[in-house]
């Protein structure tokens, strides 16, 4: 008791041991560092359309798959395949026409008519392939680089490796996910066994974008000068229990994130209100529109995040798990997506982003070629859906030094199988990774004896795509 009185002694009266001043001028863990080699990008804007998209009836037309739609599977699946309704299930056409857009020539659906218009900006990687068919290990396996054991987030990684740009506002952030059922968890955003101030920020809630805000910035019972002092005490009482313990690999990430948070109050606000955007950027992303203004707004924030220097940005979109009703499922989720998308695209490129800015769109898995009909033929064919299917899917990239206006991989005739040019997705980690100056191999952390990294022990840069 008396040893605490004297550090309250010691603090009120602005005296410090040596060894708590050295560890308060210590360089701040989100201090900006230098990439492994130039970087082609400084950010990404990750935009996860959670559920799994149906790559056949968007960005990969067979015209093999559309002729012989409701004909009888023609290829073999699994002996240990398995899945409700499988065994009347039919091959299953696109829904909606194709058409190739720009001057690449890209095939799209008609679906996506806003993206078509920026097609040639677009790199579609056609033969993408995950490791498991259930949404849980799917979606880590998406954002952490493994299926099944707890790991950092690729945002974590980034922040990590690079630091923050802008030091008033976190390097990692997350906007409005759905962390509800087998397809969101807070370890989506985590930074696991990485120090705690590598961590994603979440804001807002699914569907209530325009009520998004960030939760506990500031203590409106206090000036702003006693919440500096308020703070600077808890701060050296952390630091000392940090030198005494020399065990508490959290604390520095706890010191950190509340002097962030202190940070935060005079920027982070003024990111987050878009009332001051003209009428036509507002208008770009669908902002207002009945099916466009969620999607539209998180789009919106995203861009305004990257410009004022944060790292990684992830925007969700749910509903994208179609096992019944495609026919109208799809159409919706599109028309919510499309323009806020493509508005995205064209307000980084004109305010000279989208070469620093890397775009990656991707669900967990993509669908089957053929039908999931539950109800054992008692349903109408638009109450049918398809099934998830890890096994060749479509993600695709845009600026960032990827090549625009082009296409990468293959599935077979039925967009069942990857069959060439496949990327799996430590591969895709890697050159996400890579566009940044990060070398996968080298980005490691030691823990349990052992070095870690997002890759795990795979992954190659897919030099292919590189501008």
């Amino acid at each position: 008791m008396n040893s605490r009185r004297e550090f309250f002694r010691r603090s009120a009266c602005g005296f410090g041991s040596v060894a708590l001043s050295a560890l308060a001028n210590a360089a701040s863990p989100l201090a900006p560092k230098a990439p492994h080699f130039p970087a082609r990008a400084k950010s990404v804007i990750f935009l996860w359309m959670q559920g799994g998209p149906s790559q056949m009836d968007l960005f990969d037309f067979k015209p093999r798959l559309k002729k012989e739609a409701g004909n009888r599977l023609p290829f073999s699946l699994p002996k240990n395949y398995q899945a409700p309704g499988i065994d009347a299930t039919k091959l299953f056409g696109p829904i909606s026409p194709f058409s190739p857009r720009g001057a690449s020539g890209l095939m799209m659906s008609d679906l996506l008519p806003n993206l078509a218009g920026v097609a040639d900006e677009l790199c579609v990687l056609r033969a993408m392939q995950a490791d498991s068919e259930a949404h849980a290990p799917a979606v880590r396996q998406l954002h952490t680089g493994h299926s099944t054991q707890p790991r950092p987030s690729i945002g974590s990684w980034i922040t990590y490796g690079l630091g923050a740009e802008n030091q008033n506002l976190p390097g990692f952030i997350t906007l409005c996910p759905n962390l509800s059922g087998d397809q969101g968890s807070t370890q989506l955003f985590s930074n696991s066994f990485l120090p705690a101030i590598f961590q994603g920020t979440s804001i807002g809630e699914p569907n209530k974008a325009a009520e998004a805000k960030i939760r506990y910035l500031d203590d409106p019972s206090l000036p702003r000068d006693a919440q500096r002092k308020h703070l600077d005490l808890i701060r050296e009482m952390n630091r000392e229990h940090q030198h005494v313990s020399r065990n508490e690999p959290n604390m520095e990430g706890m010191i950190e994130s509340f002097e962030l948070a202190f940070r935060m109050q005079a920027e982070a606000p003024g990111i987050m209100d878009i009332s001051k955007e003209s009428k036509a950027t507002l208008d770009l992303y669908g902002i207002g529109g009945k099916e466009t203004d969620n999607f539209g707004r998180q789009c919106l924030l995203a861009r305004r995040m990257v410009e004022a220097g944060v790292r990684f940005v992830q925007v969700t979109d749910s509903g994208w798990d179609h096992h019944g009703k495609l026919m109208s499922g799809l159409p919706t989720r599109c028309k919510a997506v499309d323009q806020p998308i493509a508005g995205l695209i064209r307000d980084l490129k004109a305010r000279g982003l989208l070469n620093e800015t890397v775009l990656w769109w991707s669900g967990e898995f993509g669908r089957t070629p053929f039908d999931q009909d539950l109800t054992q033929g008692k349903a109408p064919a638009e109450d049918r859906g398809r099934e998830h299917n890890p096994r060749g899917f479509t993600a695709w990239l845009a600026g960032g030094g990827v090549k625009p206006g082009i296409s990468h991989g293959a599935t077979d005739e039925y967009s069942w199988e990857a069959v060439e040019g496949k990327v799996h997705m430590h591969d895709l980690h890697a050159t996400l990774l890579h566009l940044l100056g990060l070398d996968h191999e080298r980005l490691t952390y030691r823990y349990t004896g052992r070095d870690y990294r997002l890759t795990d022990v795979y992954g190659r840069v897919v030099k292919e795509i590189l501008a």
